[in-house]
């Protein structure tokens, strides 16, 4: 059960039963639920969208006509960058999560997820954090070791030191933190500080989000 109130929505998706059915079910938790506006594309999107009366949270499919998620989340992130953008699709490729994330989308859902996941996914979002399916994750991680994210360009927007970095590369892997306490040759209390410092540092809440950050600022190049 959903533990916020009075949330306010927008929904960008062209399957108008996949929005009502959702839309109903969120309404079991959301009592106060706001939907502000839905709209099929992103172009009736940005005809619809208004500054007066913003959403909490945005939920954005990808294969849309006209205009799709991809250029949807683009515009948005241009106009209204403060507007978290929760992305729910039947693509589930890691091309397109990781031009997502890249794109700063906090949450990337299946179509298949149940509403407890989706509701779930929208109070951490709304709370600041990232919120990824296990399977998303996996996605995220097998991206990395293959180098998927070789040809991001971005700049670090927090200066890491030589062995903060090395724990980064290792946290975004399979590797337990024990194990990487080995890899590192340093004590798991000497990793858990390292995992502690880092979430601080990069203002995230798990090792899921240290993924995220890692695949944003392109930081390897395996």
């Amino acid at each position: 059960m959903a533990t916020l109130e009075k949330l306010k929505l927008a929904f960008i998706d062209d399957h108008r039963l996949f929005r009502k059915g959702l839309i109903s079910l969120l309404e079991l938790s959301y009592p106060d639920l706001n939907i502000v506006f839905e709209a099929d594309d992103g172009n009736k999107m940005k005809n619809m969208i208004s500054g007066s009366n913003l959403p909490d949270i945005i939920i954005m499919d990808i294969n849309m006509p006209g205009m799709d998620g991809f250029e949807s989340v683009s515009w948005l992130k241009k106009h209204f960058p403060e507007i978290p953008i929760l992305v729910v699709s039947m693509i589930d490729d890691e091309e397109a999560i990781l031009k997502m994330v890249r794109l700063g989308v906090k949450g990337y859902l299946t179509k298949g997820s149940d509403h407890s996941e989706i509701t779930t996914a929208l109070n951490t979002i709304r709370s600041g954090g990232f919120h990824y399916t296990d399977f998303i994750t996996g996605k995220l991680v097998h991206a990395i070791q293959s180098g998927a994210n070789t040809s991001l360009n971005s700049q670090y927007h927090i200066t890491l030191n030589e062995r903060e970095t090395d724990f980064l590369r290792y946290a975004c892997s399979d590797d337990t933190y024990s194990e990487i306490a080995k890899k590192m040759y340093l004590s798991p209390k000497t990793i858990d500080g390292y995992r502690d410092n880092l979430f601080e540092k990069l203002q995230v809440k798990s090792r899921v989000g240290l993924a995220i950050y890692a695949i944003k600022n392109g930081i390897f190049k395996i």
